[in-house]
């Protein structure tokens, strides 16, 4: 079984893009004070040129040039540039989620994360693809779709030069070569290699059946079954 070199890593399933420490910071600031909109009023960098809304952010910016991280966590000594992101790190932790979307309940421990969940209910998809025009709600889909495009596929398995266009998708191949089975059920004792197949197999427990027929009130526990379903409405025949 592969070990993470990291263990205290969020582990992003549903974007597999790694953002900029500051910019996340800039986006949670932005989300959780929106009555304070971001303002350049002249605090330069003297190290790149970068200009700062204020000199908090500016003392912020320049540990980008020190590599200065004065906040570590107590529990595992991973450290931190700034505050926020201390204490969301924290979170990891504690299993604090302190950031709840009003449509649907589910919670998050960053403001930016609840921001990117919540254009699954407003279908927002702010990031179109310059190629075919398909849009996405996360910056990270779409610059590992683009790659379809391009053509790259940089990630390369150790085992069998199989390669692939991202690196959480050549670790779910590793999967095949190790045997690992890392998502368990959390009702019983089975396990899975791939967190989507944990969840559907998790509806036989709780019921749950979040995929509703537009034109019935029919629901179903997995979209190939409302798919199939919905064909008794609309007469589409598959070939």
């Amino acid at each position: 079984m592969m070990s993470d070199p990291e263990p205290c890593r969020i582990k992003e399933e549903e974007s597999s893009g790694i953002k900029d420490e500051e910019s996340e910071e800039q986006i949670d600031l932005m989300v959780e004070n929106p009555e304070k909109p971001h303002v350049r009023n002249g605090f330069t960098c003297t190290c790149c040129g970068k200009s700062l809304a204020c000199k908090k952010s500016l003392h912020y910016h320049m540990m980008i040039h020190t590599g200065e991280k004065p906040y570590t966590c107590p529990l595992c000594l991973k450290s931190f540039r700034y505050p926020s992101s201390f204490h969301q790190h924290v979170r990891i932790h504690t299993g604090e989620k302190p950031h709840k979307c009003d449509q649907c309940d589910k919670t998050f421990m960053k403001a930016s994360k609840l921001k990117i969940h919540f254009r699954v209910h407003t279908k927002e998809k702010p990031y179109p693809c310059s190629e075919c025009g398909k849009s996405f709600s996360v910056r990270s889909s779409l610059i590992n779709h683009q790659k379809i495009h391009t053509g790259v596929k940089e990630h390369v398995c150790f085992e069998c030069d199989k390669a692939f266009i991202t690196g959480p998708k050549l670790n779910r191949h590793q999967r095949i070569h190790t045997g690992e089975k890392p998502f368990k059920c959390s009702h019983c004792d089975r396990r899975f290699s791939r967190s989507e197949r944990q969840k559907i197999h998790e509806r036989i427990h709780t019921g749950e059946k979040p995929y509703k027929c537009s034109h019935c009130d029919k629901s179903f526990s997995r979209s190939e079954y409302l798919k199939s379903h919905e064909r008794i409405h609309t007469g589409k025949k598959v070939y």
